[in-house]
């Protein structure tokens, strides 16, 4: 042993710019006719998250929907002015797996196009909502590259009942030429991927434990972990939607009250960064 301490490793912090009636597991319950009529607070949600962040020290990427930025360009540019990266999460939340592949090349472009001109810098990267591709629809990986985009975050390699590629890879790796996916992370154990990076996860689990697991991604695997989750996550006064079924009320609702105070510990316990300067070359990271 040489006795030198390893260096922290500094983890990714990505956010998904969306609203509560945009969650794909309430599309049965509201119409997108209806999205316009319904009141929107996900302005003051990033606004909170900006202002936490800010008191932390940390950057993220923000995956950011084109419905999002075209109603609240300010968000979009405070984002940006604040040194965080912008990204693009498809235009209206259309699950990729939902899409044709002519329609999803439009979506991914019309989005970035959107997010660009209002903000004046380059999108590099893409989140598709729900996670959803997969092994049906790799075609999407060539629409990302024909589109310009240099990284997608789009695959979970977990087993889930909305998503997941449980034997893909773990950590980033090159699916196209020049284009990067970079899974959600995972910790593995007994042969197992174990969803170990945010969202309803971190929500449910005891903050320990969520911490354990990404501190053994940094630590056993030696990688920078990538975690998420959504501005209406920290809303506790957002509208109830009624009629849904238990299983996706508890999922979206549990643990809500907690989880603004969990995100600062793991903003004090962790060193974040943006997705674009943790993985891509520098020359690209700097050109965005």
């Amino acid at each position: 042993m040489n006795g030198k301490a390893q260096s922290p490793i500094t983890n990714a912090l990505t956010i998904d710019v969306e609203d509560y009636f945009q969650v794909s597991a309430f599309a049965p319950y509201i119409e997108r006719s209806d999205w316009d009529a319904r009141e929107c607070r996900v302005e003051r949600n990033v606004n909170r998250i900006l202002d936490m962040l800010a008191g932390h020290g940390a950057k993220a990427t923000f995956f950011t929907l084109g419905w999002i930025a075209e109603r609240y360009p300010q968000v979009v540019r405070r984002i940006v002015a604040e040194g965080h990266e912008l990204a693009s999460h498809g235009y209206g939340h259309q699950r990729a797996s939902d899409q044709s592949e002519d329609v999803f090349l439009t979506d991914i472009r019309q989005a970035k196009q959107i997010l660009e001109d209002l903000s004046g810098v380059a999108v590099q990267g893409y989140r598709a909502p729900s996670f959803s591709i997969g092994t049906g629809n790799l075609w999407a990986f060539d629409c990302l590259q024909r589109a310009g985009y240099r990284y997608s975050s789009s695959i979970y390699p977990i087993r889930h009942d909305h998503y997941g590629m449980p034997d893909s890879p773990r950590f980033a790796y090159e699916v196209r030429d020049g284009l990067l996916e970079i899974p959600v992370t995972t910790l593995r154990v007994m042969n197992r991927n174990l969803p170990s990076s945010g969202g309803g996860y971190f929500r449910l689990l005891p903050y320990g434990l969520s911490r354990w697991m990404l501190g053994r991604v940094n630590a056993g695997d030696r990688e920078a972990a990538i975690f998420y989750f959504h501005p209406w996550e920290i809303d506790v006064e957002q509208p109830r939607v009624e009629g849904i079924g238990a299983k996706t009320r508890f999922r979206h609702y549990v643990n809500i009250g907690r989880m603004e105070a969990r995100l600062n510990r793991l903003l004090g316990d962790f060193q974040w960064g943006r997705m674009d300067q943790i993985f891509l070359p520098p020359a690209l990271a700097k050109a965005a």
